[in-house]
């Protein structure tokens, strides 16, 4: 029997929070104890050895080797060929992916254009003004949650980078103040000092009402409302912003999915500049990102492409164009051939009509659990799971880069490795 075994500081790769403070014991191959982990960290990890894939071709079992030759095979004789997923990987397989589309003339797009990608089209047309997350736990008085509930989609955001942490300046809760903006009253919101309750799909007019209270000019009313709001609550919101000395706007997919899309978070970024135009003021923002490395699944494309998601190798070159080469769109005009899913499930997630086309064309999954994906995959590559028996690179939700080291052994390459060896063997055919 092994002795127990300690490893400190592992990073938990569920959400974009990436909080890398957490301890585990080791022993005989297997978790005796976790420290640090928030409610849905610890079902990870206690359920991470539960429901591993297996090589599989067309249902039956196969062997690593050819299921990996099989990938290749489907992705060389494709026409159209799309690779998805890529959000919870590490950044050395979405590099190989990139690789991978680029010898395939394959459309590569990630999860980010089902969540944040209209945050990053903005970003396009007006910039960011951004920090790390230890800048704004250091110095922000004034916090800002927009479309974001972090109590319960990233537990540990609060305590470690927000509301509860304890910063170099801001030592405790009564040091900052705390609005949400949100259709609802969500559990962030109700730790909140303030809750500004948005009418559905109106974030674009409210955000455009504030730009003009802080420009000084008055907006134009509806019976003397905007966006469900009495105009002097926005007025009173615009001075809670004017007066903050380092404010902070941590926005979500109810900002990005809904109502105007990327032009809410254009006029959010825009907010941001018109409060920086004071001196005496600093604001900066920050998207709340799901999955674990979405962040670095744009930093990585975007530093091999040129294009942050929703690219297009079909010309032998990187294409961009969200709405054509994004995979909702791919698969709902039936518009590819083949599909390569890493580490995602498209089944589970995207609408019905593009899922619905997955069946229809050679899929192949790269995953290390089974999902609603890999139930009809006709290829079916196993992976090892990463930070907790893979190592690698993943950035959070503040571009900040970790390493994930590996504290568990297992039988299958890492993701990295697999879609390595279907470029090799395209490249080599």
């Amino acid at each position: 029997m092994t002795e127990l075994k300690t490893f400190k500081n592992i990073t938990c790769t569920f959400c974009g929070a990436l909080c890398d403070n957490i301890e585990v014991k080791v022993k005989d191959n297997k978790i005796e104890e976790l420290k640090n982990a928030c409610a849905i960290s610890r079902k990870k990890y206690e359920h991470a050895l539960k429901d591993r894939t297996s090589p599989m071709i067309n249902g039956e079992e196969s062997t690593y080797q050819e299921v990996i030759e099989k990938a290749a095979e489907i992705l060389k004789n494709s026409k159209n060929p799309l690779i998805y997923g890529l959000s919870s990987t590490t950044a050395e397989a979405q590099k190989n992916a990139v690789k991978l589309a680029e010898l395939s003339g394959a459309n590569i797009d990630s999860t980010s254009s089902v969540c944040h990608g209209p945050g990053t089209m903005a970003k396009q047309l007006v910039g960011m003004i951004t920090a790390t997350l230890g800048e704004i736990k250091n110095r922000s008085d004034l916090m800002v949650f927009w479309g974001a509930n972090p109590v319960e989609a990233h537990p540990n955001h609060s305590k470690r980078y927000t509301m509860l942490s304890e910063g170099l300046f801001k030592k405790n809760r009564s040091d900052r103040e705390v609005i949400v903006f949100d259709v609802r009253k969500t559990p962030t919101a109700k730790m909140a000092d303030q809750f500004i309750r948005v009418e559905p799909g109106k974030d674009f007019e409210l955000l455009m009402a504030l730009r003009l209270i802080i420009q000084g000019k008055k907006p134009e009313t509806e019976a003397g409302k905007v966006a469900g709001l009495e105009l002097a609550e926005i007025e009173a919101a615009a001075e809670k912003l004017k007066n903050a000395r380092y404010g902070s706007i941590f926005y979500g997919m109810g900002l990005t999915m809904t109502g105007a899309k990327y032009m809410n978070t254009w006029a959010a970024m825009s907010l941001i500049r018109d409060l920086n135009n004071d001196h005496q003021r600093r604001f900066v923002m920050m998207p709340m990102r799901g999955h674990g490395n979405v962040a670095g699944s744009e930093i990585t494309m975007a530093w091999q492409t040129g294009y942050p998601f929703a690219v297009n190798f079909s010309k032998a070159y990187p294409r961009y164009n969200p709405g054509e080469y994004t995979a909702v769109d791919l698969l709902a005009n039936k518009e590819v051939d083949a599909a390569f899913i890493i580490a995602s499930d498209p089944a589970g997630n995207l609408p019905k009509k593009a899922a619905a086309h997955l069946k229809d064309i050679p899929t192949i999954i790269l995953d290390p659990h089974w999902n609603f994906t890999s139930d009809f995959a006709d290829v079916v590559i196993p992976s090892a799971l990463k930070g907790i028996t893979a190592s690698g690179t993943v950035y959070r939700m503040d571009h900040v880069p970790l390493h994930l080291r590996s504290f568990l052994e297992d039988e299958w390459p890492d993701d990295a490795a697999a879609v390595a060896q279907i470029g090799e063997l395209i490249e080599n055919a």
